[in-house]
């Protein structure tokens, strides 16, 4: 039975109920009596004791200052106590910014007031001796500026005018003579962060509003009022760890230089400086702007005397000139040795000149790369990976029949095409093997040699090369008998050879040179086309003019024919690669004279894409550079010239996230075009070149090849693939291979051929065990197809490379710098997959051979002063964006504790997980050198 007062919580609900609605009925009645300013501080009873009287006071003397009855008693140093008053009680509140300080909030309704009392005082004329009136009126600017911060009509710069007032009334009293404008010094910083943050957003406006009504930005008068300011923020920002806005202000008022005049710029601060400045060039749009952002990074670090990250960025400016001038500069001889094993991964051909040989010796041996054979070992040894494997081991074809009965849709037919399956596995022990000098086919006998025919052999033979990689007199003891073999094609594959073994590593012999030099002015053609691609794997970066001297022979050659071109084309080709990002005007003006002066014919040729390519790796990341080369080729009256220029323009703009340059490749590819498309297919690799190494404009390129799939013609189709295989090398992202898994079962041959291949390059060297599986069930889907079986071994070939010590990334240094010799055999391969059926699938499969020129050991070793290994320490995680951020955030997350050496993928950074130990580098990658901390105290240990 139910209590008797049970119906009392009903009317208690009942009461609460109707008194909530009178009381938001009352403050309804409140909001709408009283203005919008009243809203904030309406009801006096809400304030407490201490802010009534704050606010008392503030109207009191906002009063006495305006004085609007006129009273005589009210004198200007009256007026300047009141002001004063108003002044601290502001400052002392907006220094720090956590919630809207009190005084403003009172001061709000009066804002109105005090501008029009200003107005008033503005115009009157000053008495020669009224100094105080003067200081009256600046200081009151200054209260309007800050209050205009909030109260301002945003378009009309209020706060700044103010200021720029205030200013200019401090100046006046200082030409008077004045004490009173001593104060003016801390003016600006006094007022609290936020108001010079505001303050600096409104200087960018109005510069950009005077240079659009027609000030030239090069004069300083237009802008000497706002310039003054600067000079006053600047230092203020860089003083209060604010580097990034005192950076962004400069930039926004083209003064970035007045950055190297600071004296407020110290060990503490030029790192997070300059670390911004680098990531601010990836957005300059404009060469000239992106130029001095490098440029003015490249000073400071020169300033402190940092001349590792000084060669860093003079290598992403391509300012090879800078080279011989650092290395002299630098006195640190363990960071001239950091130097020289930077610029050997950048594969730079610099000679080290110095007045102690030894010294020198011992450098020009760190940039020629000459112990990587040694240290690769080294580390194989050490993780146990020694053993070679066989190309069984990586097809693992037993797991793909299993309990006696074959999964084959038709498990009694033929092998297929066995030559192609032979050929598939010679690349696929040589990448497998590469650098560790023992496998199971090549080097125990020549039995395999001759399982091969033709071009086959000439593979199976070059493949020693890839197998003895960097590791030259070894090598060479090998290969040697092969370049007296009686078989043409076992022949030209021992010169091809001794290219591959020799690429990027220098020898005081140059054997290279000296045994492909008469080949190459041969009479044979395979002999020719395998010295030309020789010397373009071997010198690759090196700029060498005497191997120039060889090639631009056969690039002029006027004797037509599908062979002729085949070898004008190579050795074009090869031209780019020795000169990548060079500009060098010999080499480009051949190859497009050659371009203009040949036939239909001869253009129509399957590979005079690779002469395209040749020219354009000539102006690799050189922007601007190309300008006068695309016009030369938008002259030649053929399908070709649209494909040149596209070729050039892309490589010119590589890396530069310009987004101008993307929207023009995205409107290339627009037209619908079922033929003569092959320009399309170079737009869609190119949006991926352009944007690769930064990661929004990858983001949002990878979004414009999801329209591309499904608005575009085939042709456009089959290039993204191979533009996402750009964008993540050796990067084997979780979306993209689900992408390419899905593209690599299209019905259509070339685009499920590409996908195949592009899954192997984003894949490259990481033993990622997902491809692997996704790779191994590829082979028995298309256990019929000779052509998609031959891309799927290649892919596993790339998947494995290494036996996972290797990479292709090109981009390196902590993402900041390019390879330039590691992209071109990328794109190398990248262009052939645009036309597979002639090239990997037809007899110029040994372009394969290029992607030498972008392996290097993705592995981290710490070294002693004398080179000697020294185990230590390292925390390797998931790298994290640290540029601009505030404090000193971690820079990598979800690491593991390893001890050198250890490897790294592409998204991951090491850090030391020792202070016993300092690092020469700023970057730890490759070999770093470590030398002992002398401020490092070992931890006592209690003996019990």
């Amino acid at each position: 039975m139910a209590p008797k007062d049970d119906d009392k919580p009903v009317e208690l609900m009942a009461e609460t109920e109707s008194k909530k609605k009178d009381s938001k009925k009352k403050k309804d009645k409140k909001k709408s009596k009283g203005g919008p300013n009243d809203e904030i501080i309406d009801d006096e009873n809400a304030m407490s004791e201490e802010d009534r009287e704050l606010k008392e006071r503030l109207e009191t003397c906002v009063s006495t200052l305006i004085n609007l009855s006129n009273e005589a008693s009210v004198t200007t140093p009256i007026r300047l106590k009141a002001l004063d008053v108003i002044v601290s009680e502001l400052r002392d509140a907006t220094s720090s910014m956590t919630s809207v300080p009190k005084p403003l909030k009172f001061l709000r309704p009066k804002y109105d007031v005090l501008k029009e009392y200003y107005g008033s005082i503005e115009g009157e004329k000053k008495a020669e001796g009224d100094n105080e009136l003067v200081f009256l009126r600046a200081r009151l600017a200054d209260v309007l500026a800050v209050l205009a911060m909030t109260l301002g009509k945003h378009d009309e710069r209020e706060s700044l005018q103010f200021k720029l007032k205030g200013t200019k009334d401090y100046q006046l009293l200082q030409t008077l003579g004045s004490d009173l404008a001593a104060s003016q010094g801390d003016n600006l910083g006094s007022w609290g962060h936020e108001f010079v943050r505001s303050l600096a957003g409104e200087i960018g406006q109005e510069y950009n509003s005077r240079v659009i009504s027609g000030s030239n930005p090069e004069d300083e008068a237009p802008f000497a009022d706002l310039l003054g300011m600067v000079d006053v923020i600047v230092p203020f920002n860089v003083a209060h760890n604010a580097e990034a806005e005192a950076v962004d202000l400069l930039i926004e008022v083209q003064r970035l230089k007045k950055i190297l005049e600071l004296d407020s710029i110290d060990e503490g601060n030029y790192r997070r400086i300059c670390m911004y400045l680098i990531k601010t060039a990836d957005f300059m749009s404009d060469p000239d702007d992106y130029a001095e952002v490098l440029e003015s990074a490249y000073q400071l670090f020169l300033k402190q005397n940092q001349y590792f990250d000084a060669l860093r960025v003079a290598l992403r400016t391509g300012n090879d000139a800078a080279i011989p001038t650092l290395l002299s500069q630098c006195d640190d001889k363990l960071m001239k040795k950091q130097m020289c094993l930077l610029l050997a991964r950048q594969r730079v051909n610099h000679e080290v000149e110095d007045d102690d040989d030894d010294e020198a010796e011992e450098l020009n041996e760190l940039i020629g790369n000459e112990k990587l054979s040694e240290e690769f070992r080294k580390v194989a040894q050490d993780l146990d990976v020694m053993d070679p494997k066989t190309p069984e081991d990586i097809y693992k074809s037993h797991l793909a029949e299993t309990g006696g009965f074959s999964r084959r849709r038709d498990a009694g037919g033929a092998v297929v095409d066995s030559a192609r399956a032979n050929l598939a596995s010679t690349y696929v022990n040589a990448f497998v093997n590469a650098g560790f000098g023992v496998d199971k086919l090549m080097t125990p006998d020549n039995e395999w040699l001759y399982k091969n025919k033709d071009h086959g052999m000439m593979a199976a033979s070059a493949s020693l090369g890839l197998i003895q990689l960097w590791n030259v007199e070894e090598g060479l003891a090998q290969i040697d008998k092969f370049l007296y073999s009686s078989e043409e094609y076992v022949k030209a594959g021992a010169a091809l050879a001794v290219g591959i073994l020799s690429s990027g590593v220098r020898n005081d012999a140059d054997p290279t040179l000296a045994l492909l030099d008469e080949h190459i002015n041969g009479d044979s053609h395979i002999m020719k086309c395998a010295a030309c691609t020789g010397l373009g794997i071997a010198y690759a970066g090196s700029a060498r003019e005497d191997v120039m001297e060889l090639l631009l022979p056969i690039v002029e050659q006027e004797s037509s024919g599908p062979e002729t071109m085949l070898e004008v084309c190579l050795a074009g080709l090869a031209l780019g690669m020795i000169f990548v990002g060079k500009c060098d005007d010999t080499a480009g003006g051949t190859i497009v004279q050659r371009l203009m002066e040949a036939s239909d014919e001869e253009l129509d040729h399957s590979h005079t894409k690779f002469l395209c390519l040749g020219l354009g790796l000539l102006f690799l990341g050189r922007m601007e550079k190309a300008e006068a080369m695309i016009e030369a080729l938008r002259t030649i009256e053929h399908k070709i010239s649209k494909f040149a220029a596209i070729s050039l323009e892309t490589c010119a703009y590589a890396g530069s996230g310009n987004v101008l340059k993307i929207q023009e490749m995205l409107h290339q590819c627009s037209e619908h075009l079922e033929e003569d498309a092959e320009h399309q297919m170079a737009a869609v690799i190119g949006i991926s070149l352009i944007t690769m190494g930064e990661e929004v404009g990858a983001e949002m390129a990878i979004r414009s090849f999801e329209h591309l799939l499904h608005y575009c013609e085939l042709p456009v189709k089959r290039a993204v693939p191979l533009a996402l295989g750009v964008l993540n090398i050796s990067n084997p992202d979780f979306s993209v291979i689900d992408q390419l898994s899905r593209m690599s079962h299209d019905p259509d041959a070339e685009i499920s051929q590409n996908a195949i291949l592009a899954m192997g390059l984003t894949s490259a060297g990481t033993n990622n065990s997902r491809v692997a599986g996704l790779l191994r069930q590829l082979s028995e889907f298309y256990s019929k197809e000779a052509g998609h079986v031959f891309c799927v071994r290649i892919a596993q070939a790339m998947l494995h490379m290494g036996k996972g010590l290797l990479s292709l990334n090109p981009i390196h240094s902590d993402k900041m710098i390019t390879s330039g010799p590691a992209l071109g055999g990328v794109l190398t391969l990248m262009y052939a997959c645009i036309d597979l059926k002639s090239t990997l699938l037809d007899k110029t499969h040994y372009l394969l051979y290029y992607l030498t020129c972008a392996m290097s050991p993705r592995m981290l070793i710490t070294v002693n002063e004398d080179m000697s290994w020294r185990p230590v320490t390292v925390r390797v995680g998931q790298a994290v964006e640290t540029v601009g951020q505030a404090g000193k955030p971690k820079t990598i997350t979800g690491f593991q504790t390893h001890t050198t050496p250890v490897l790294i993928n592409s998204k991951e950074r090491a850090e030391l997980g020792t202070e016993e130990v300092l690092s020469v580098s700023s970057v730890l990658e490759g070999i770093v050198i470590l030398k002992d901390n002398p401020e490092y105290e070992a931890p006592e240990t209690s003996d019990k």
